[in-house]
Parts: structure tokens; C-alpha cells; sequence
């Protein structure tokens, strides 16, 4: 409160130091006839007495002058009149320019911010925004300085292979197709970079598996039955088209030669979950279950360590290995929020974000968790 009235006060000084001289008469004009003329009957009567002229000479000069003198004082006055009716209508419409400014401009900057503006948005403490112009900053001029040297060197198949990614994550995604495409045309045809090609098409076409995307990741299983993203995204691409069974074989085919501990199990249990189908005994991950942590809650702080504590520490060690796994890092965090361990789900809430910064679709999942969870860092 106190500083909207210091900047209350700031804005009327503002604008009364700039409407002061509309409110004020304007300086009347200096010299005239009647004055002249006056002046010149003195000049006389000095001439006079220091006899410079005759008595005659004088006396003749003083009714000329005075002549004159009356004809310019009776032509003064109706000009008079009027320039003083004129000079306080001119004075009244300068004071009301003055006084409307002085209502109407703080009342429109004041509407002008209310309507544009954040008046009710919260502070945010200057280390985390200059943390996030810093993160944000990097990444753009990494970006920039990239794009730059490929300009330079339009051949570099080191520079796609270091953008395409950060293409990906940041939604740059026709970009990313095109990075895509210039590695094939550089570095030749893969299993990997054909699955990479189709990745980018399909989250360019906002997660739907299109024909070309589709022809991608045929191509990359041509050369490689055993790619993992490819197979991953034709069982998706058959969920789209309604064929739920084929969808099933394709995913449960993956979680059967996952080895264990696999960072992506979780996410290709789920997708086989959602067609209906059910996962391998051996594809359930490691560390507490939701149902698990939930029960711990309720036990005696001795029981409720006994239980969970080596769980949440294996979880926690398997990630740091290999952090690609969403579901993971989810259980993790709510076992730490349950045990009341705020500070360790912060910092696990970091690590994540830092793991998966690679992938744009984990990246934002797990921030969506972490913002469900009230995890605040």
C-alpha cells in the first residue's frame, strides 16, 4: 500500500510540473503608443529647461504630442477590453486543460496497467529469476551459436546431431524434422537416425503417427529388428488405428526382452496397460509401489523404515545410474513427500528434471508430476 501512494505522489508531481504553465496568465504585452507618446512630452520638457529649444518650438511640440497622445489612448481602449476578455477566456481554457490532464492521465495509465498489467502476480525471489533468465539464456544462445557455425558450415553433421534434440525439446519441432532430415542426407541412412526421423514427424504432427513418420520407423526395423523406438512407435501407431491387439503383441514383445532394471519398462508397461493388454511379471520396476507408500504412512516410524527406507534407497541409487525413467522418478518422489522428507524430494525433483532434460515429452511429464505434487524448489 504504502508504495502505490509514493507512486501516486511521484505521478502528480510529474504532471503538475508539467501542467504548471497552462494554469498561469500570459505576460502582457510591454510598449505602446500612449507610452511612446508620453515619454516623448517628457524629452520635451527636459529640452526645455536645459534651453535647448525655444519656448515657441517647445510649446508647439507639446500639443503635437499631445495630439497624438489622445488619439492613441481613445483607440487603446476598446483593444484593451477586448484583449483582457480574450486574455481570462485564455486563461479558464488553459486551467481546464491543466486540471483534466491532471485527472485524466493517472486514471489512464492506472486503467491502461490494470488491463495490461499484473497488479495481483506475486513476487519471485531475484535468485530464481535470474536462475531462470540464465537457463533460458543459455539454451537460446547455445542454440543461436549453433545455428550460426551451420550457417558457416552447412555440412557439419557434429552441429544437427548436437540441435536436432534441443530442437525436439524445446518444440521446435518442424525444425527438428528438418535437422533430422539433413543428418540423413549427410551422415546416411540408420536405424537410429530413420527412428529419429520419425519421432520428430510424429510430435510435429502433435503425437499422431502419420504415414510418413510411419514409413521412418518401417525403415529403421528393416535395418534393425531389434530398435527399440521404432517398434515402440509402430505398436502406437497401431493403438491410433484401432488395432489394440496388434498394439499388445508389439509392446508386451518389448517388456519380454527388456533386461531388467530397463529405464523405459514403466512407459511401455503403461502404453500396454492402456490397450488392455497386461505386462510380464519380470517387467515390474523396482522400488515402492503407490499402494506401498501409502500403507507405510500409516506405520510407526520404526516399521514404516524398516519397510521402505532400502526401498527408496535402491530406487533412488537406479536412478542416478540411468534417470530416462519417468515412473521412477514419480514413485520416488512421492515415497520421499509420504516419509516427510520434503528437502529430499526437492532435490530429487531437480535431478529429474535434469535426467530427462534430453527428452521433451519426459521433460514435460515430470514437471507436470512435480507440480501435482506441490514439490516446490
Amino acid at each position: 500500500m504504502t508504495l502505490w501512494l509514493v507512486f501516486a505522489l511521484m505521478t502528480a508531481v510529474a504532471v503538475f510540473a508539467v501542467l504548471w504553465p497552462l494554469s498561469r496568465r500570459a505576460v502582457a504585452r510591454g510598449g505602446s503608443e500612449v507610452v511612446v507618446y508620453r515619454d516623448q512630452l517628457d524629452e520635451i520638457a527636459r529640452d526645455r529647461a536645459a534651453g535647448l529649444i525655444g519656448e515657441a518650438e517647445a510649446e508647439a511640440a507639446r500639443i503635437e504630442v499631445s495630439r497624438r497622445l489622445l488619439a492613441a489612448a481613445e483607440a487603446a481602449e476598446p483593444e484593451t477590453a477586448a484583449e483582457a476578455a480574450s486574455g481570462t477566456s485564455a486563461l479558464w481554457r488553459r486551467r481546464g486543460t491543466a486540471l483534466a490532464g491532471l485527472l485524466l492521465l493517472p486514471a489512464g495509465a492506472a486503467a491502461l496497467y490494470l488491463a495490461l498489467g499484473s497488479p495481483q502476480l506475486p513476487g519471485a525471489p531475484l535468485a530464481a529469476r535470474l536462475a531462470a533468465i540464465h537457463q533460458s539464456g543459455s539454451l537460446a544462445s547455445m542454440v543461436s551459436q549453433v545455428e550460426a557455425h551451420l550457417e558457416r558450415n552447412p555440412n557439419d553433421v557434429r552441429g544437427y546431431e548436437v540441435l536436432a534434440p534441443v530442437y525436439l525439446r524445446i518444440g521446435r519441432f518442424a525444425d527438428a524434422v528438418t535437422a533430422r532430415r539433413k543428418l540423413l542426407a549427410l551422415a546416411g541412412e540408420s536405424a537410429d537416425r530413420e527412428a529419429d526421423l520419425g519421432e520428430a514427424l510424429t510430435a510435429a504432427a502433435n503425437g499422431i503417427v502419420t504415414d510418413e513418420a510411419k514409413n521412418a520407423f518401417d525403415r529403421a526395423i528393416k535395418r534393425d529388428a531389434k530398435q527399440l523406438k521404432a517398434r515402440f512407435f509402430i505398436g502406437l501407431a497401431a493403438e491410433q488405428d484401432g488395432d489394440k491387439a496388434k498394439a499388445a503383441t508389439i509392446w508386451r514383445g518389448l517388456l519380454d526382452e527388456a533386461p531388467p532394471g530397463a529405464p523405459w519398462i514403466a512407459m511401455v508397461s503403461e502404453a500396454l496397460a492402456r490397450v488392455g493388454g497386461t505386462p510380464p511379471p519380470a517387467a515390474a520396476a523396482p522400488g515402492p509401489n503407490a499402494q506401498q507408500v501409502e500403507a507405510a504412512a500409516g506405520m510407526s516410524a520404526e516399521d514404516r523404515n524398516a519397510m521402505i527406507r532400502g526401498m527408496v534407497a535402491k530406487l533412488a541409487e537406479r536412478l542416478k545410474q540411468n534417470g530416462d525413467d519417468v515412473e521412477g522418478w514419480q514413485r520416488l518422489l512421492r515415497a520421499y513427500m509420504v516419509l516427510g522428507e520434503r528437502d529430499k524430494a526437492i532435490a530429487a525433483a531437480a535431478d529429474a528434471k535434469h535426467a530427462l532434460a534430453g527428452s521433451a515429452d519426459k521433460l514435460s511429464r515430470i514437471e507436470a508430476i512435480i507440480k501435482d505434487m506441490g514439490i516446490q524448489q
